[in-house]
C-alpha cells in the first residue's frame, strides 16, 4: 500500500505527533511512504529526521500507484488536497492537527489511534463528495495554473466598499438581481462552511444540491435558494467599484467586470474517507449541535 503524506508547515510542537504517526505507518511492512516537498522539508526544519522518501510537489507527479492521499492539518488543508487528487479519485483521508477539522476523519493526537489499523486495513467508508467547477467567458482571465474546481463554494466577492449588482441564472431562467457584496455557489459539502456563516441551510453531505447564497444582500427579503445539482448556473456582475475576486475555496483571482461565470457540478467526485464519526456526530461533536446551556444544569 502507498500513502501520500501531505500538509503545511509543522512545528516542533506537532512534530512529536507526527513522528510517532509516521512510525506507526511504518511499522506495517507492506505501507510506502511519499511527501509532499514543501510538508518534507518542513518536519526537517523542525527536526525531523533525514530519511530518504518519494517526494512530490504537485498533481502532476504525483505517484500512478498511489492508493490513498492523507491531509494532515485541518479544513484548508484538506480542501487543498483536492488540487492534487483532481479526477484520480484517489481516497483522501482527512486527519487532523488543526483546530475544527470539520472535514477530517480522525485526529493525530487523539487518545484513541484504533483509525490507523482501519484505515490501513481498509475498514472504512468512502463518501461521494460532489465537486463544482466553473468556466469563464469575455474578458476574464483565470490565471495558467488556477484549478478550476472546488470542493466547499465559489464565490463572487466585491474588492471595494462599493456593493456588486449581480445577475445569476439558473438552466436559462433569470434570477432577481442580487445587490449585494457577493454571491456563494456552495455544495452540499460547503453547506457548513463559509455558506452557513452567511445564514445558508446545512444539508447533509450526500444531498444532490447546490446552495446560492447571497454575501451580505443590500435587501433584506433576498434568502438563500437551493437548486438541483444538476443546474447550470450562469453569473455576470457589474459595479462602479473595483473588479470584483473570484474564489475557489481558499484560492482566488481578480475577476473584471463584464467577465462571464459558469458554474455546475464536475465530472467526477473527491473520495472523501470517514472512519470514526458521522456527518450528525461531527455537527454534535465539532458545531456543539443544539448545544443549550439548560441541558447542562440537569
Amino acid at each position: 500500500m502507498k500513502l501520500a503524506l501531505f500538509g503545511r508547515k509543522t512545528d516542533i510542537f506537532n512534530l512529536r505527533k507526527l513522528n510517532n504517526l509516521i512510525h506507526k505507518f511504518k511499522e506495517h511492512g507492506d505501507v510506502e511512504l511519499c511527501f509532499y516537498a514543501p510538508f518534507y522539508e518542513s518536519l526537517k526544519e523542525n527536526g525531523f529526521t533525514d530519511e530518504k522518501y518519494p517526494l512530490f510537489t504537485s498533481f502532476s507527479d504525483l505517484p500512478e500507484d498511489l492508493n490513498l492521499f492523507l491531509s494532515l492539518g485541518g479544513d484548508g488543508t484538506f480542501l487543498e488536497s483536492l488540487t492534487f487528487i483532481r479526477d484520480r479519485e484517489i481516497p483522501v483521508a482527512g486527519i487532523n492537527s488543526g483546530r475544527l477539522g470539520f472535514l477530517t476523519t480522525a485526529q493525530i493526537d487523539g487518545e484513541d489511534d484504533s483509525w490507523i489499523g482501519k484505515l490501513l486495513s481498509g475498514n472504512y467508508a468512502v463518501e461521494q463528495r460532489s465537486v463544482l467547477s466553473f468556466d469563464v467567458e469575455g474578458e476574464a482571465c483565470v490565471p495558467d495554473d488556477f484549478y478550476k474546481c472546488a470542493l466547499n463554494e465559489i464565490t463572487l466577492q466585491r474588492r471595494s466598499p462599493i456593493m456588486l449588482e449581480i445577475s445569476i441564472s439558473v438552466d436559462g431562467r433569470p434570477l432577481p438581481v442580487y445587490i449585494a457584496d457577493g454571491i456563494l455557489i456552495g455544495s452540499a459539502t460547503g453547506s457548513t462552511a463559509y455558506s452557513l456563516s452567511i445564514g445558508g441551510p446545512i444539508v447533509t453531505p450526500d444531498s444532490k444540491v447546490l446552495i446560492i447564497a447571497p454575501i451580505a444582500p443590500h435587501n433584506l427579503n433576498v434568502r438563500p435558494i437551493i437548486v438541483p445539482e444538476t443546474s447550470k448556473i450562469e453569473i455576470s456582475y457589474n459595479t462602479r467599484g473595483d473588479d470584483a475576486l473570484l474564489t475557489a475555496d481558499n484560492r482566488f483571482f481578480v475577476f473584471p467586470k463584464h467577465g462571464k461565470l459558469t458554474i455546475s457540478k464536475s465530472g467526477y467526485p473527491l473520495k472523501s474517507i470517514s472512519i470514526n464519526n458521522s456527518f450528525i456526530e461531527a455537527l454534535n461533536q465539532k458545531l456543539l449541535w443544539g448545544e443549550d446551556k439548560r441541558n447542562m444544569l440537569k
